[in-house]
């Protein structure tokens, strides 16, 4: 008697499918997903891992708070230290570029750093990486505008995008980046604006190098000039950095502070001058007597946008009476350079060489042209 026909079938479906999976070859079979790329997070502390009343998060309380970082990359955490920025020093810069440098050295497979950071002296400190961090890969410092503990805390988010750009295949040879409000700046050209809202950071008429959107990071903008490798600026070995004070000029200034630094021994000074760099009567008396004494001067301009020039001031460069403009860096930035500068010369005209080659903004360079005899700073593509 013959088998039911539902019966033949079943024992030919069954055949078949061993067949196949006899015969399937090893190649057919599902693809390995790919490995994750490795980052590091330094943590320093500040309002990303702040809570009102509590101690602040650690390093790996930050990131055991985003568990959506365990699909973008594979994580080691680091905490060098937990204070708010505006407790940062230039020994904590020193300290913070070394490790950043020892991390990369020892590790040729890393994608990336992160560094989370309080926002008062964010744009100080990633500048300074900016100009000492000796490998090309990205270093992206980000933080938060609201605490841990806030309803709606913007730090998990910054973090996240951090990661996501550290990572990133196209992110290296930029410098130093700061990550805040998916959106990418240069440390070269961005500043903090606001005080409570979380677009604080922006990067003025130059604009930000890119966007962390949610489907893709794109970079909008190349960075030319020099940083990181490219800049002579080596503080491996270094202790401490030159003491460089901040004088701010106003209206009716007796510019006191001037000759007080030049007595106490200071290695250069930044003065806050208003637009375009002039400076009260006060101010220019004393700075000319710095000057003349041998103290590197800085001016920079407290105007948020636009360049100071090195435009001839009573028939005679800048230069020439021993003063540095700091091109459109801000105050505290050119502090930065300065204090960098003075590792390597303390002429005036080598200085200015340094400003005029790592303040190049956007995609401008740079060049020194002779024009009727006063000394003007020509722009190129």
């Amino acid at each position: 008697m013959s088998p039911p026909a539902a019966s033949w079938g079943t024992a030919v479906a069954g055949l078949a499918l061993a067949f196949l999976s006899v015969a399937a070859p090893a190649d057919a079979q599902e693809a390995p997903e790919p490995e994750l790329p490795r980052v590091t997070v330094l943590s320093t502390g500040g309002t990303i891992a702040s809570r009102a009343g509590r101690e602040s998060l650690t390093g790996e309380g930050l990131v055991a708070a985003v568990p959506e970082l365990a699909r973008v990359a594979r994580l080691e955490v680091e905490e060098f230290s937990r204070i708010g920025s505006s407790a940062m020093t230039p020994d904590h810069w020193l300290g913070l570029a070394r490790r950043v440098n020892e991390i990369f050295t020892a590790d040729p497979g890393l994608a990336g750093i992160v560094v989370t950071h309080g926002t008062d002296s964010m744009e100080e400190t990633a500048y300074f990486l900016h100009l000492t961090v000796k490998d090309p890969r990205p270093v992206v410092v980000t933080g938060a505008m609201r605490s841990a503990d806030a309803v709606g805390p913007d730090g998990p988010a910054n973090l996240l995008d951090a990661v996501r750009v550290a990572a990133h295949p196209d992110a290296g040879g930029r410098g130093a980046l700061v990550l805040m409000n998916d959106e990418i700046h240069s440390a070269r050209d961005v500043r903090k604006l606001d005080n409570v809202r979380v677009d604080a950071f922006r990067s003025g008429e130059w604009g930000a190098l890119g966007v962390a959107d949610d489907d893709a990071v794109v970079f909008r903008r190349g960075l030319p000039g020099g940083h990181t490798v490219d800049t002579p600026f080596d503080v491996s070995g270094r202790e401490s950095l030159p003491v460089v004070p901040m004088v701010a000029d106003y209206a009716g200034s007796g510019a006191e502070e001037v000759g007080a630094w030049v007595r106490r021994g200071a290695d250069g000074l930044v003065v806050q001058a208003f637009g375009g760099g002039r400076t009260s009567p006060a101010m220019t008396d004393a700075v000319r007597a710095a000057a003349e004494a041998g103290l590197p001067v800085v001016l920079a301009s407290r105007v948020p946008e636009g360049r100071v020039m090195p435009r001839a001031v009573g028939g005679r460069p800048m230069a020439e009476r021993g003063l540095v403009v700091a091109g459109d860096l801000p105050p505290h930035k050119a502090r930065v350079l300065l204090m960098l500068a003075l590792t390597r010369t303390h002429e005036a005209r080598e200085i200015q060489a340094f400003f005029d080659r790592y303040y190049a903004p956007g995609n401008a360079v740079l060049t020194v042209a002779g024009v009727a005899g006063a000394t003007l700073l020509a722009r190129s593509d």
